[in-house]
């Protein structure tokens, strides 16, 4: 690592995109110091960090989703806020309230757990449609409207949320419009027999998150998101994601919206800066098209998934 890898806080690198890749490295292995064995889905939340996406981490319970998205969090020095879902939270517990106040005999704005600058929403699918519905305008908008006024969010501003595949009689479906807001869907899955031992040494005593200290700052990720955007994505890489989708479109009942397309074309240009590159080539985008495209596309029959489906554009579409 170099020195302006670990350079204080505001301070620019010649080259932007490059300091943004170097962020998102610092940042991942500040992450390893808790997590074992899942350097690929850490790098792929950090890729939809930088470009600008939010996070739906899907698994059984106990594999570590939580722990991810905390210590994501607390590698950076911005606020940082977890919402437990449950069946019995209402909107207003997320979003905030207007409350009386006696002195000025005026209502006072409270606002809710949303108002961070990293929102964990942890097993998100247990709380009713009614409340999920809570963050369909902050994750979309950057705000949150409330009796008719309107409050911005704090910048940067990004949802992580769990969702528990297990129980399905005590949970809800997610709506496909909260779906598709999500940059991107993950797994983590079993750790291997290596990584959980590894595991349990470090868990031995202290849990390494209680000792984990913020490696950047809100400054840093800014500077890095407006970095990235820079990123180069030539015609021909466009039109490539514009067959991708249209794939999907034809080959399922529901395909991948517009929304989905921005999405991808954002976690490339993240994941070129990651590789050290200010423009994108097709091998960024089908490596984000795994993570990107499936969860927003709904198939006819069960014996195909949006796996399938995707992975059959990637198959069939040719890259020009």
């Amino acid at each position: 690592m170099t020195d302006a890898d670990t350079s204080s806080a505001g301070r620019r690198a010649d080259d932007p995109v490059e300091e943004a890749g170097a962020l998102a490295r610092r940042v991942a292995a500040n992450v390893e110091e808790v997590i074992v064995g899942h350097h690929d889905q850490i790098e792929h939340i950090l890729t939809a960090l930088l470009g600008r996406g939010h996070v739906l981490l899907e698994d059984v319970p106990g594999v570590g989703k939580t722990m991810l998205a905390r210590s994501v969090a607390a590698s950076f020095d911005g606020s940082f806020k977890r919402v437990q879902f449950t069946p019995d939270l209402l909107p207003s517990d997320i979003t905030g309230v207007n409350v009386f106040n006696q002195k000025t005999q005026e209502f006072d704005f409270r606002p809710g757990p949303v108002f961070a600058n990293v929102v964990l929403g942890d097993e998100i699918n247990r709380a009713p449609p009614k409340t999920q519905s809570a963050l369909l305008e902050a994750m979309e908008e950057t705000q949150v409207t409330v009796d008719g006024e309107t409050y911005e969010m704090p910048a940067p501003f990004t949802v992580i949320a769990t969702q528990n595949t297990v129980e399905r009689d005590r949970t809800y479906e997610l709506p496909m419009a909260e779906l598709d807001r999500f940059m991107k869907k993950l797994h983590l899955g079993y750790p291997g027999q290596d990584d959980e031992a590894a595991m349990l040494d470090r868990v031995v005593g202290n849990h390494p998150i209680e000792d984990l200290s913020a490696v950047a700052t809100l400054d840093d990720l800014r500077d890095a998101r407006q970095a990235v955007a820079t990123v180069t994505v030539e015609e021909a890489v466009r039109e490539y994601v514009t067959r991708l989708a249209g794939y999907t479109r034809e080959h399922a009942q529901l395909g991948v919206s517009p929304r989905g397309s921005i999405a991808l074309l954002r976690a490339a240009q993240a994941r070129a800066a990651l590789s050290g590159r200010s423009y994108v080539v097709p091998d960024d985008i089908q490596t984000e098209a795994w993570v990107v495209m499936p969860h927003r596309i709904q198939t006819a029959t069960a014996e195909t998934t949006g796996v399938d489906v995707v992975s059959g554009a990637l198959e069939t579409v040719p890259v020009e």
